[in-house]
């Protein structure tokens, strides 16, 4: 099996959840590259030695300049708050290298464009990592909506909920400053809602908004705070909050559909609740994140007095990716996502592709 370096900048949540991915991958899928945990990025030269030493990377920087630059990197896998995806990704690409990024891809329109053309005219593999799709479930119900299973789709209604904001003494941590998220969750969760809609439903025509924060001012974090904790030392001086706490959008799909997606951090009970339901002339699909290996599909087909939503448990052989994974009935999680993302990844490396190729069965 040939090998391929790996450069990871950022050793956080999505750092820990991409290691995890690199490592997984070659264990599960027959891959003709298999990855080397060759190099670990961040600031802190201490947490970032205690980080590689954890999960094998070999070795460590605090400058992400001397990573993208390094000859025996090969992916350069950014896992950063999106402020700093932009001029990694440049970088990156211009001096050849693969590019794993985290979403949202950027700050603006004009910084994604710009960040795929440099990649396009430096021919590298690019990928914005939106794990939720590379679910199995999730690519049934993509199967059943071009098998016409569902007919013409009618409404899309998707939500991400989250309650982790919803204490006032929770600090101003890096996600609700403008500086450093851009937005608040109508740009980190229904970025992931409307790339499943993109995927589901197909391209949108036109968008509308609502925003609104409850919580104005938030104490400053304390040292280490980190995107969901508040780090250590009581700080009584408070800072603005310049980002949304929540987000109503509506939208029409090209192909005649409308759509509504709901994105908020005061949903006071939901942890990571991912929703999204489809309905069509036929039938209809719905699907829980929190419940991934299941969907509920309803057909106008069955007899009328059988009619009803059915829960599909996503883990049979036939499944997209299951057949790298455990006999069926038997469940998988979140962090599978990212595994069959680094596979897919690495299958499209090889193949020298410029486009994603969903992995299905081996």
């Amino acid at each position: 099996m040939k090998t391929i370096n790996v450069g990871i900048i950022g050793y956080q949540f999505m750092g820990k959840a991409h290691s995890n991915g690199w490592l997984k991958a070659p264990l599960f899928f027959d891959l003709n590259l298999r990855p080397i945990l060759k190099m670990a990025c961040g600031r802190n030269q201490q947490a970032v030695n205690a980080f590689a030493e954890r999960w094998g990377w070999q070795e460590t920087e605090t400058d992400w300049k001397k990573v993208v630059e390094r000859p025996d990197i090969d992916i350069v896998d950014i896992s950063l708050p999106q402020h700093l995806h932009y001029e990694v990704a440049i970088a990156a690409a211009k001096n050849g290298k693969h590019i794993f990024c985290e979403k949202p891809l950027a700050f603006s329109r004009a910084q994604a464009e710009e960040m795929l053309r440099v990649a396009e005219d430096n021919k590298v593999l690019h990928y914005l990592n939106h794990n939720y799709r590379r679910t199995p479930a999730v690519m049934l119900a993509k199967q059943l909506i071009d098998e016409g299973k569902i007919g013409k789709i009618f409404h899309w209604r998707g939500a991400y909920q989250q309650d982790w904001i919803v204490d006032p003494n929770f600090p101003l941590t890096w996600q609700l400053r403008k500086e450093t998220a851009h937005a608040g969750p109508q740009w980190d969760l229904n970025s992931h809602s409307v790339d499943l809609a993109l995927f589901l439903v197909g391209d949108i025509k036109s968008v509308s908004c609502l925003t609104t924060n409850f919580i104005k001012e938030r104490p400053l974090p304390g040292e280490g705070a980190t995107a969901f904790s508040s780090g250590t030392g009581a700080n009584v001086e408070k800072g603005e909050v310049t980002v949304e706490d929540a987000a109503l959008m509506m939208v029409e799909f090209e192909n005649g559909a409308i759509g509504s997606f709901e994105a908020t951090r005061f949903a006071t009970g939901r942890k990571n609740t991912n929703t999204f339901e489809i309905y069509g002339s036929r039938g209809s699909l719905t699907f829980n994140q929190e419940r991934m290996n299941e969907l509920q599909y309803f057909s106008n087909d069955d007899p009328e007095n059988a009619q009803g939503f059915r829960t599909i448990l996503a883990t049979e052989p036939s499944h997209a990716y299951i057949s790298n994974w455990w006999p069926p009935g038997h469940i998988i999680g979140y962090e599978h996502g990212f595994v069959h993302a680094m596979a897919d990844f690495l299958i499209a490396i090889d193949k020298k592709s410029q486009s994603i190729q969903i992995l299905r069965t081996v």
